[in-house]
């Protein structure tokens, strides 16, 4: 049986193109990526397309992704982290 630690998050670490690295909270990163995904309706991942709230568009995004396509000279990735062993 795995052991719950395993399901435990402190935060993400946020790499974005000309940015030095971000620790935020979960709420800080669904704020950042529905913010992103507002301006980006019209281009979004299959898998958001069936979504019909922008607040569900990023909680799926942030639980299930690490990366979204920002085009060709940038990026934007992030990764759960924990701060106790």
């Amino acid at each position: 049986m795995p052991d719950s630690i395993m399901y435990q998050e402190d935060g993400f670490v946020v790499l974005e193109t000309d940015q030095p690295e971000q620790i935020l909270t979960s709420q800080e990163l669904l704020e950042k990526l529905k913010a992103i995904l507002l301006t980006r309706q019209d281009d979004l991942p299959k898998e958001l397309e069936k979504m019909t709230t922008v607040e569900d568009q990023a909680q799926y995004l942030m639980e299930n992704f690490c990366d979204l396509d920002m085009g060709s000279d940038s990026y934007l990735q992030w990764y759960v982290i924990r701060l106790e062993k």
